[in-house]
């Protein structure tokens, strides 16, 4: 991978992590249509690094959300009230919400990665992307706020989360979609899903890194995939807040849109060989 490469796809990652539009897809996508011939051993320490800058934005934007819930979890604990503050009890919805996508992924690891490797399943999970947006839109009735949620909302948006470790499939998109067929605003369903992608993003970082032990030669790499960390990370965070922003006037019918558009092009261009 060149400076060059680490630079562009540190740019894609984090846009494309956070807005509704499938990071997963464009990782594959990207180096396919321009030809990229990406050792495997390199895409992985790469894509290990800017989900872990993912993570850190994430983080960074939401740190007194964060400390606040923490806070009150613990004392829940402590005092034997776990769901008595509504924080805790946030705190808690989180961490159920969790749940699925980790069995979901255990499960399902060899097919997941046989779909990383194929541009044709990315495309069609673009589609249900798309599919996923549109019907958020259209059925939601937008009303509850975040702090409305119960634990049927919760494991639902979960659910949504599980199924978006597939590429194509984005994890925003579906959790943000399965909050609001729950009944959330756009903003709260975005919220919420942002601060339930810090687990998922901290125990898939802690995976992979097991698996980085065991390749070589990583120092050699670090000084071209810096760049694109760096990159990626402050690139995530802007995404975060543009899109909390836009979601408070604009629907998701836009990013439905492109979905479908993305998702035909590559349908065309493999078909084509």
């Amino acid at each position: 991978m060149s400076l060059l490469q680490s630079i562009i796809l540190g740019i894609i990652q984090g846009l494309t992590e956070f807005l509704p539009i499938s990071s997963s897809a464009h990782l594959v996508l990207v180096p396919y249509l321009l030809g990229w011939k990406i050792p495997a051993d390199e895409a992985f320490i790469f894509n290990v690094l800017v989900q872990v800058s993912s993570l850190a934005a994430v983080i960074a934007y939401f740190w007194r959300d964060l400390m606040t819930i923490l806070g009150a979890w613990l004392a829940g604990i402590v005092h034997k009230k776990p769901f008595a503050d509504p924080h805790a009890r946030m705190g808690w919805l989180l961490i159920l919400a969790t749940i699925p996508a980790g069995v979901f992924g255990l499960l399902i690891k060899d097919l997941v990665e046989q779909a990383f490797a194929s541009p044709v399943a990315t495309a069609i999970f673009l589609f249900v992307t798309a599919g996923f947006l549109t019907a958020s839109e259209y059925f939601s009735r937008k009303k509850k706020e975040v702090e409305q949620l119960n634990w049927k909302d919760a494991l639902w948006i979960g659910v949504a989360q599980a199924i978006s470790i597939f590429p194509g499939i984005s994890r925003s998109g579906a959790t943000i979609s399965g909050g609001m067929v729950r009944g959330l605003k756009r903003t709260d369903a975005a919220r919420f899903a942002f601060l339930m992608s810090i687990p998922i993003l901290l125990a898939a970082g802690l995976l992979a890194s097991l698996d980085l032990v065991k390749i070589g030669g990583i120092g050699e790499m670090l000084p071209v995939f810096i760049p694109g960390f760096v990159v990626s990370a402050i690139v995530s965070y802007l995404a975060i807040r543009w899109l909390l922003k836009y979601l408070t006037q604009r629907p998701l019918y836009i990013f439905a849109i492109y979905c479908t558009l993305l998702g035909a092009i590559i349908l065309v261009l493999s078909l084509a060989h």
